[in-house]
């Protein structure tokens, strides 16, 4: 029996549904980072739907790309070929989601740097005198 048609099924659901599950996660979640990131909020949603939209084309294209698996002889060869596909999956959609964080980081840091800037001296403090020199 071929196993492939019911693998590649699987696999399209899997990767369908697990891109849709975390995309709605980090959509919830990413507007409340992105409100301190940016302090427009109307900016802030409008980031958060692009990155989005930008996850879905980005993890669903790659997700296709990995669909193609070699021939299943048996169950656990399909098996197998199912879970390291996802598993690739996964790995790739957690190094992009934490490169997108420490892009969205740096920003932040970066912007926080620029809110403090050090007021402009206005006097001078003079230095304490010298202590005198003791007798040996």
């Amino acid at each position: 029996m071929d196993y492939l048609l019911l693998t590649y099924l699987i696999y399209a659901v899997a990767t369908i549904g697990l891109t849709g599950v975390l995309a709605r996660t980090l959509f919830s979640n990413g507007t409340v980072f992105l409100s301190e990131v940016f302090e427009d909020q109307a900016m802030a949603r409008a980031v958060n739907r692009m990155l989005v939209v930008g996850f879905y084309m980005l993890n669903l294209g790659y997700g296709f790309l990995l669909f193609r698996l070699g021939g299943a002889e048996t169950t656990l060869a399909a098996t197998e070929n199912l879970v390291t596909r996802l598993g690739m999956l996964l790995v790739s959609l957690g190094v992009i989601h934490f490169v997108n964080i420490a892009v969205f980081w740096k920003i932040k840091r970066g912007s926080e740097r620029d809110k403090y800037i050090p007021a402009v001296p206005t006097a001078m403090v003079p230095p304490p005198p010298r202590a005198p020199m003791a007798k040996a």
